[in-house]
């Protein structure tokens, strides 16, 4: 394109006009109505125009477009937009256009907070129908480092290793049950970073060191000896790893035994205390869940402890 195309496209008032509040602002067709007081017909011709010189580009958002100044600019045409805006920007009418566009968008904050002034009563029922009950869990795994390598303990169906999948490099699940794992491939069809394996969590098919971090979620009360599962996973962390337990507080629910098979009724911070420090793990953080209205089982808790990382103490090796 020469620069006689390009001096063409900014020879015209109202397209100069455009462009000094599309060089600060995304706005709308209507909003660029508003701002510079032109009949839409006017201002969607001149768009057209900026559009074709490759001076504007849109975007779609809902069923409206949202317009801005084209970033970045050729060369050649951003040092002859410098010489323009210079000459016209400080002008009388693009003062005006500034201060109108200030209102616009202050417009926009304004809906924003009435929206939320008289949704705030009903916000969590609005966000819920919308977009789940769970929402902003399943996006907390987005923390993890997308180079670690996760053991979901006692995986059973694979539900947690699906929601840890697509945030890290790989997940190692675990489980004794056949019929657990073989439910858990079901799940995990397609999914090509869960390493699925059977064995029992008082003995990993885990490599020594092999893990940036190891979750037990809902698993602890049904073995017959957690001390030693702990140390397991231990064993498994790399120095400093991270082990994230979820069980139940403390209960008197005996009929779960006969049910569920459950062995622990139940796990308080003294309890697990002691065994985390028999396992050569630290820095153990016990914190009660808020209990969710709908469910009927005894509160969770959520307990993180490190690994100390010391070598070959208390140490037995495994293989996978």
């Amino acid at each position: 394109m020469t620069v006689f195309d390009r001096l063409s496209a900014l020879a015209d008032a109202t397209r100069s006009r455009l462009l000094l509040v599309l060089d600060r602002h995304e706005l709308t067709v209507t909003e660029l109505c508003q701002a510079l007081q032109l009949p839409q017909s006017t201002v969607s011709r001149h768009l057209r125009i900026l559009a074709d010189e490759g001076w504007v580009v849109s975007r779609a958002e809902g069923t409206s477009r949202q317009y801005r100044m084209a970033s970045p600019l050729e060369a050649g045409a951003r040092r002859l937009w410098q010489v323009v805006r210079e000459q016209v920007g400080g002008g009388a009418q693009a003062v005006q256009d500034a201060e109108r566009v200030r209102s616009v968008v202050a417009q926009r904050r304004t809906q924003s907070r009435e929206f939320f002034t008289s949704a705030a009563g009903q916000w969590d029922g609005v966000r819920t129908e919308l977009f789940g009950a769970r929402a902003e869990l399943s996006a907390l795994p987005a923390l993890l480092d997308e180079d670690w390598t996760i053991g979901d303990l006692g995986c059973g169906t694979g539900q947690v290793s699906a929601a840890l999948a697509p945030f890290v490099r790989q997940v190692v699940a675990v489980d004794e049950s056949r019929a657990m794992l073989a439910a858990a491939r079901r799940r995990l069809d397609g999914v090509s970073n869960v390493d699925l394996r059977q064995g029992e969590l008082e003995r990993l098919p885990i490599e020594d060191g092999a893990l940036d971090a190891a979750i037990l979620f809902l698993v602890l009360h049904h073995v017959v000896e957690p001390a030693r599962a702990l140390a397991e996973a231990e064993r498994t962390l790399k120095p400093g790893g991270r082990l994230l337990m979820v069980d139940m507080l403390p209960h008197e629910r005996d009929d779960y035994r006969a049910q569920m098979g459950h062995v622990w009724q139940g796990f308080s911070a003294g309890q697990l205390g002691d065994w985390i420090e028999e396992a050569g793990l630290e820095r153990l953080r016990y914190t009660a869940l808020p209990p969710d209205p709908q469910a009927r089982g005894p509160i969770l808790f959520a307990a993180t402890a490190r690994s100390r990382g010391a070598s070959g103490i208390g140490r037995v090796g495994r293989t996978a």
